[in-house]
């Protein structure tokens, strides 16, 4: 597990930012040069250039270079792994969480059965 934990790291280091999580949604629709992915974006071609090095780092983005257009295109697996980790996380809560409702449903059920017998006082037999 741990050898799956830095790239992990990358993948939410890189998708915590909104700029690039933008970038990763318009990869999805299919390849674009670095210019396309920029021109919507109020930053300048440098910084985009910057963002998408650290999502290529993450190995959610690959990218190369012919003649003076560099494309770029998602890499799914990065993706994969990060939804294979939230996807254990979601499945490990929601099996604590019905496990207190059962829990919770136990105990309400029990004071419901003890609070409809009479309760009795020392001096009654």
């Amino acid at each position: 597990m741990l050898n799956h934990e830095v790239p992990l790291d990358r993948v939410f280091h890189a998708l915590a930012d909104p700029t690039r999580r933008t970038l990763v949604e318009r990869l999805t629709r299919g390849p674009a040069s670095v210019s396309e992915l920029a021109k919507p974006l109020p930053m300048s071609l440098p910084a985009v250039v910057q963002h998408l090095q650290v999502l290529e780092a993450a190995g959610l983005v690959r990218s190369e270079k012919v003649g003076r257009v560099r494309t770029c295109r998602i890499e799914p697996s990065a993706l994969r792994a990060a939804e294979g980790w939230i996807v254990a996380q979601r499945t490990t809560w929601e099996s604590r969480l019905d496990r207190l409702g059962d829990f919770l449903d136990e105990g309400s059920a029990g004071s419901t059965s003890n609070s409809t017998t009479p309760a009795h006082t020392e001096g009654e037999s």
